[in-house]
């Protein structure tokens, strides 16, 4: 199962979980309704490598995706779905959430 979070307020992660829904492949697991599941991607986020360009741009880094094998992507088309193209962004350098 590929766990994907993501948080309603993030245009982009709106969109991919539009296209996950129903896929079992997916669980959806949205940081802003529980604290632990915040805390858990805030350590992820913290400590991996996938998220470096993320931090340095000042973005959250979501949607985020943690495949079965503990590997970690923040690009959709890595599992399977489109990509958000020209919609409004939360990054407040405007390039990403």
């Amino acid at each position: 199962m590929i766990k994907m979070y993501v948080m309603k307020t993030c245009p982009y992660c709106e969109y991919v979980e539009r296209q996950a829904a129903g896929d079992d492949r997916f669980e959806i697991i949205d940081i802003g309704q529980d604290v632990r599941r915040m805390k858990e991607f805030l350590h992820l986020r913290d400590t991996h490598p996938a998220f470096a360009e993320a931090r340095s741009e000042g973005d959250v880094g979501i949607p985020c995706y943690v495949l079965e094998d503990g590997s970690v992507t923040l690009t959709s088309l890595d599992v399977g779905l489109q990509p958000l193209t020209d919609a409004p962004t939360c990054s407040l350098g405007g390039g990403g959430c």
